[in-house]
């Protein structure tokens, strides 16, 4: 086996955490790989929300390009693979295989995400009438008439805290028997929820391909508080889009080869700053407990590439190492490696000759 490419760090998964904790790592000074196999969640975003500075009109797909050209920009380098093992050394770094790549290096961040348990078709297409995200999405439904899909406790609730936003909600079945505790089932039903048990057979969309409407095996009866539902069609509902919950698929794979503990529902355990059980190995973004946000995973990756400057980082030296080694020399300085220390001063000098001319007073 080859012994690769050496590195300090080494980020897996290419969304808005892994890009991140990229980016802080590189621009602190760390030689830095990221590797990641392309798509993901926020790949599929048709719109970004709540990310200040970013506007809603970008797409997942350019939001991530933007970011990757950045960090390529700071001196990272950048793998299109898929990593499928990790493994200590007996030095105590990791290696990690990617294809025909090994990598080497002394910290891991996992940012490998999820996947979204999926409803059956025919179902409307994600991002296009079906979403995930209950915090980024729920505005888009005041006053319009919203599904949630799903037939658990998480979907029971979902549709409740929707009626903070229209009063025209349904939880659809799909011809699946609820699973939800008895506690919520006696909850939901004292809200102004409609529990429709048929299964969906026709997904009504219009020429862009946004959802207009759903089509139900049998007789669902017609909304009550509602006009947009055509008179004495009692099999269809029109909606303006609504929310999936199926479960999460978390992708473990590589956490569990480290030995990382994992948290009862399938997430990575972590601390404040990322680190998991197994000392050098950090997990940030959807892979981890917390909200599924852009926002809070661009936040985790920073706080993992704080702490892991902290810890790499060759000053200041501490008293003991002085004692052991002697003073500091300037020859000593700067620690940074010369081939990201060439990219950085390459950066800075291609940035200076871009700055705008002051504008006349």
């Amino acid at each position: 086996m080859s012994e690769g490419q050496t590195y300090e760090v080494v980020v897996v998964g290419g969304g808005p955490a892994g890009l991140t904790t990229a980016l802080y790592t590189t621009r602190l000074g760390h030689d830095t790989a990221l590797v990641d196999r392309g798509g993901g969640r926020a790949a599929m975003m048709a719109d970004t929300h709540n990310v200040i500075g970013v506007t809603e009109d970008i797409h997942g797909k350019e939001f991530l390009q933007t970011g990757l050209q950045q960090v390529k920009e700071y001196g990272a380098d950048h793998y299109r693979d898929f990593v499928t093992e990790a493994e200590r050394t007996d030095d105590g770094r990791f290696r990690l295989e990617a294809g025909d790549e090994t990598f080497i290096t002394d910290r891991v961040v996992l940012a490998t995400g999820f996947s979204d348990g999926r409803p059956d078709p025919p179902a409307p297409r994600t991002a296009a009438g079906l979403h995930y995200c209950l915090h980024c999405d729920a505005y888009m439904f005041v006053d319009a008439p919203v599904y949630v899909m799903g037939h658990g406790d998480s979907a029971a609730h979902v549709a409740m805290i929707m009626l903070n936003f229209t009063d025209e909600v349904d939880l659809l079945l799909n011809g699946d028997d609820p699973t939800w505790s008895e506690e919520t089932d006696k909850q939901v039903r004292a809200h102004p929820i409609d529990i429709i048990e048929e299964e969906v057979t026709v997904v009504e969309n219009d020429e862009d391909g946004w959802l207009e409407a759903m089509e139900f095996e049998d007789s669902v009866g017609p909304r009550p508080t509602s006009s947009r539902t055509e008179s004495g069609d009692e099999t269809r509902r029109e909606y303006r889009g609504g929310f999936a919950m199926y479960g999460s698929n978390y992708n473990t794979d590589l956490a569990e080869q480290l030995g990382c503990e994992l948290t009862d529902d399938g997430t990575i355990a972590v601390g404040d700053h990322g680190a998991t059980s197994v000392d050098g190995v950090y997990a940030v973004g959807d892979i981890r407990p917390g909200h599924n946000q852009v926002p809070v995973a661009m936040g985790q990756g920073a706080k993992a590439g704080i702490d892991i400057h902290y810890g790499l980082r060759e000053f200041p030296k501490s008293l003991e190492e002085i004692e052991a080694e002697g003073d500091v020399s300037r020859e000593d300085a700067p620690a940074i490696s010369g081939t990201l220390r060439e990219r950085a001063r390459a950066h800075e000098s291609n940035v200076s000759k871009e700055q705008p001319e002051a504008a006349d007073d």
